[in-house]
């Protein structure tokens, strides 16, 4: 394959530059998590798609840490929210603040003016502070007393949170969830990794000397290059299937939004890219289905009877839908277009 050029910000960037902006920022955030290299990669993949990221597990295992190390690995502005019941929704936006001298209000910024912005246990704050993160997440600005503040760029939100099975915890509300591009779970680190983790983390930290590698106009470039990635009308074609089997399936009592369509793509083409391509496979589209769409959709009474998460439920959806095919040629090969694309062929299930 020829090595593709995109235009961004800053000049044309190449393949090999991409790659080893981004190799720089896993390589580093894997030396404080052990043995998550998929869940690393989906992380800065979300970053890249311009979207936000939801990080639910069990207590212990790395969501913070994860959160915590990707934030750090980017020269940039950074706040962290621990979210706690008490937390007030001016807490997280900012509030106008008389000044006795000027005679006048003063706006006062919350945490989420910031490139990251860190949220611990976002589940165990109130429905009403949580929906103050909507408008900034959607629409990355915040009104405040009918003045609208415009958020920086790169903008996205890494919250953590635990099972709402666990005590103290509320539900994300539906525009929460939908608002999130992807929900990654850590899972517990195999012997080996833990092994390391107990050699490596013993004495120091690692997060303590763990230091930026690139900054935030680098990752605009590198959101710019994603924005480029060619995905074909048939591509386009089966994440619009993927989405509307959720809405058609009879164990799914709400189906996945039109929003979420357009953040799997976003999240395909970043995934596409970070694999050296400047194109997007079905196979990217099936490979995100679980953790961009599982979070947005909600199981019927049966299927919550029946013990049936939506994961696996996402996962059958994916199994059964066919891939899109042509006898004639393939979808894919894009050169027939003339469009001067590489031609490639899907790797199957």
């Amino acid at each position: 394959m020829t090595t593709p050029t995109w235009d961004a910000p800053g000049g044309a960037m190449s393949n090999d530059e991409f790659r080893a902006a981004t190799d720089a920022i896993i390589g580093n955030i894997e030396q404080v998590i052990e043995g998550k290299s998929a869940t690393v990669r989906l992380a800065l993949a979300v970053l890249l798609a311009e979207g936000h990221l939801l990080i639910e597990d069990v207590p212990g295992v790395g969501k913070t840490k994860l959160a915590k190390a990707l934030a750090r690995s980017i020269d940039c502005s950074v706040r962290r929210i621990q979210f706690t019941p008490d937390l007030l929704p001016s807490d997280v936006t900012g509030v106008s603040v008389y000044n006795q001298e000027t005679r006048d209000f003063e706006f006062k910024p919350g945490a989420v003016f910031a490139n990251l912005v860190v949220g611990d246990e976002i589940n165990r704050a109130s429905p009403k502070t949580q929906s103050a993160l909507l408008e900034c997440m959607e629409e990355r600005q915040v009104t405040v007393d009918g003045t609208t503040y415009e958020l920086q760029s790169p903008f996205m939100v890494i919250a953590t949170q635990n099972p709402i099975e666990m005590e103290g915890t509320y539900p994300l509300p539906e525009a929460q969830r939908d608002r999130f591009t992807a929900r990654i779970a850590m899972g517990y680190p195999d012997p080996r990794a833990e092994l390391a983790m107990l050699n490596g983390h013993g004495a120091i930290d690692p997060m303590n000397s763990l230091r930026a590698v690139t900054d935030a106009a680098m990752v605009r470039r590198l959101i710019a290059t994603v924005r480029d990635v060619h995905a074909a009308d048939a591509v386009q074609q089966y994440a619009i299937a993927l989405v509307n089997a959720t809405r058609e399936a009879p164990e799914i009592r709400l189906g996945a939004s039109p929003r979420s369509t357009l953040q799997l793509l976003r999240t395909a083409k970043a995934v596409a890219a970070l694999e050296g391509r400047d194109y997007v496979l079905p196979d990217d589209l099936q490979a995100l289905a679980v953790p961009v769409l599982a979070h947005r959709v909600i199981p019927t009474a049966d299927a919550q009877l029946n013990r049936r998460t939506t994961d696996t439920i996402i996962s059958e959806i994916v199994h059964r839908l066919p891939l899109p095919h042509d006898r004639q040629r393939n979808p894919y090969d894009t050169r027939a277009n003339g469009d001067g694309r590489p031609q490639y062929e899907s790797r199957g299930r």
